[in-house]
Order: C-alpha cells, then structure tokens, then sequence
C-alpha cells in the first residue's frame, strides 16, 4: 500500500471537498493516485463537487496593489516554485504592479511595453531577469478595477482577489476578498449563474436521482430544490461568510447597508498546462549534452 502524505489527503480534500476521513480511504483504495480516487469518489457519490478544473501546474505568484481608488493584481509567472520565491522576482513583480496601478495600466501589452523606471521596458527587465536566473517567466495577465470601496487580499502568493462594492466599509471590502480566495465563487449573486450553468448541473442532476431509482418525474421535482441550493453555493451572496458562517454572504451585505459590483479572483497558473517532465530522460539529456561539449 503506498503511503498516504498529509499533503495528499489535503489536496483531496480541496478538489472534492470530501471529508479528510472519506478522502484519505479513497486514496488508499486508490494506492495513492489521486486522480482514480477521484474517479471513484465522484462515482459512488462521496465527491461533492470538483473544485479545481485540473491540477494547477504553472509557477510563479500574484501581485496585488490599491492606490487611490485604483485596484491593481497581476500574475507573473516561472517554472519552478523555487524561483517564484526569489528576492528578484519578488521585487520585480512588486515594482511591475506599482507601475501598473500609479499609471492605470489594464493592459498587459501596454504594461509590457511600460518603462520599468531604469530607461528599460517591462519586457525587456524580464527579459534581463530571465537571462539571469536561466528560467522563463512571463507577465500572464493584468486587471484593473477603479471604485470608492475597494478591496484586495492575496493568500500564500498563489490566490489573489479584488473586490469592488458599492457602500460599506474598506474593512468589508478585505472580508469579502477573502472570502473569495477562500471559497471560489463563479458569479456575484444567484440570479447572475448563467442559463447554459444551471443547464448543465440540472442534467447531472436528474441524471443522478434517475440513477439512484426515483422516475423521472419525481426526480425532476427533486432536481428544482437542488437547483436553488447550487445557484446559491456557486454565488458570493448566496455562500456562508467566511467568518462567521451563520449568515450568508446577502445577509452581511444587508447589514452593512454595501452591495457587491464585481469581483476577480486569480489563482496561479489556472488552465496551464504544464508539461510532465520523465526526470530520468532528463538528467540522461543534460549528461549527453555535456558530454558533447
């Protein structure tokens, strides 16, 4: 049987959102590969809901900055996590963001093509950086909100979140983009899921009642209450406050006398796909090129 990490068992965890216990049985039964626990867990029912579209596989951090009204992310990414956590890099990505947010800058190839303040580009500072290290980075992608309320959160370098509301305090602004970071929201409210979403869940739904036996009529009944709790948990408003869980997202609002405009959340690397490296060919590669040099 192969041994089962910590790790494992939270990456699980944060896919299915399954119970540690239930995710830690399902890799066992699976020897550890996470991807056939995963498969197994969504065919016995035990996986609530895939979290993630895939494994994130691209390196590098998120960069978040508010002047003013003014609320600036942008990813910067690297191969490995190693250079993701080099002081260059960092400061690099630091000063790009600052540049980005002091000259409303909402375009990467405008951000790009930006003086870095040393009479080289963006770009070309990269570039440099690049040649440095002897790793590929690149400045994936910007966003840029302008709002009197707005807030910006950025958890362990690799999620980062803006939010613009309308009303309410700077203080609820941060809450609620870390609430994002924290729960992955798709829309703003319930009613903004969109007609080809709700389509599609309330197909799997049915699918599954008429699997478990229920006729199709019963189960399309059934379907209609499922279909609110899923528009409300794939909604900021409609999910439970991060902080205090006992009142919905709508519910804080509505106290607070705020509202939610927009919000934008960025994770690192999402829908990268980053090529598997067979470390063995490698390490042969590297030695026969030295061995021709």
């Amino acid at each position: 049987m192969a041994n089962i990490s910590a790790a494992l068992v939270k990456e699980l965890r944060e896919r299915t959102a399954a119970g540690m216990m239930d995710c830690k049985k399902a890799l066992e039964e699976a020897n550890g590969d996470i991807e056939l626990a995963i498969e197994n867990m969504r065919k016995s029912g035990q996986a609530k809901a895939a979290k993630k579209a895939g494994r994130i596989a691209a390196e590098g951090v998120i960069f978040a900055r508010t002047e003013g009204n003014v609320a600036v992310m942008i990813e910067l990414n690297c191969e490995t996590d190693f250079v993701s956590k080099d002081a260059g890099f960092l400061a690099m990505g630091q000063k790009i963001v600052e540049i980005a947010a002091t000259q409303k800058i909402a375009d990467v190839d405008a951000l790009k093509a930006a003086d870095f303040g040393n009479g080289e580009s963006v770009e070309l500072t990269i570039t440099n950086l690049i040649a440095k290290i002897g790793e590929n980075m690149n400045l994936r992608r910007v966003m840029l909100v302008e709002g009197d309320n707005l807030g910006t959160y950025v958890h362990g370098a690799r999620i980062g979140v803006i939010t613009k509301l309308v009303g309410g305090t700077d203080e609820l602004a941060k809450d609620l983009a870390m609430h994002v970071a924290a729960n992955s929201p798709q829309f703003v409210k319930p009613e903004d899921v969109s007609a080809e979403v709700v389509a599609k869940e309330r197909e799997i739904q049915i699918d599954i009642a008429i699997n478990s036996g229920k006729p199709k009529e019963i189960a399309e009944k059934m379907v209609e209450g499922r279909m609110k709790k899923f528009t409300g948990e794939v909604s900021l408003t409609g999910q439970p406050f991060v902080k205090d869980p006992s009142m919905t997202v709508a519910e804080l609002l509505k106290k607070e006398g705020a509202d939610v405009v927009s919000f934008t959340r960025f994770e690192v690397g999402e829908g990268i796909e980053k090529q598997e490296t067979d470390f063995a060919a490698e390490v042969a590669a590297q030695i026969a090129a030295a061995q021709k040099a």
